[in-house]
């Protein structure tokens, strides 16, 4: 089991930048792929980036591309989600999670962080 905890959340203007990070410990050696997701109010958990521990491949949904930015530092464990040009719309509770396989649903992670808030104001 993989054990994950974000940070770095906060209150920011619209396009403004916030970075969050995702400290990971305990089994991190069996999940190989770290994601990020968020869920915003009434709304489903929707998936925002993901980067491989090893090559350090990265992925995004295409509402984020250009503007979010997905990084690992593999001494420190840690996994970090650098966004800028924040719009209101990004506003969500914002997960950190582990898993076997790149993948863009919640089911392909297994392990998940508490979430950290991010809330965008207009």
């Amino acid at each position: 089991q993989v054990q994950l905890v974000e940070s770095g959340g906060g209150l920011v203007q619209a396009g403004g930048s916030l970075r969050l990070s995702c400290a990971a410990s305990g089994r991190t050696f069996s999940s190989p792929v770290m994601g990020w997701f968020r869920q915003a109010p009434g709304k489903e958990r929707e998936f925002v980036a993901a980067i491989t521990w090893g090559g350090g491949g990265t992925y995004y949904a295409d509402s984020v591309k250009g503007r979010f930015t997905v990084s690992r530092d593999r001494a420190k464990n840690t996994v970090y989600l650098q966004m800028n040009s924040l719009k209101p719309e990004d506003t969500a509770v914002y997960y950190c999670a582990a898993g076997l396989v790149i993948g863009t649903r919640h089911e392909d992670f297994g392990s998940w962080g508490q979430g950290t808030q991010v809330t965008v104001s207009s």
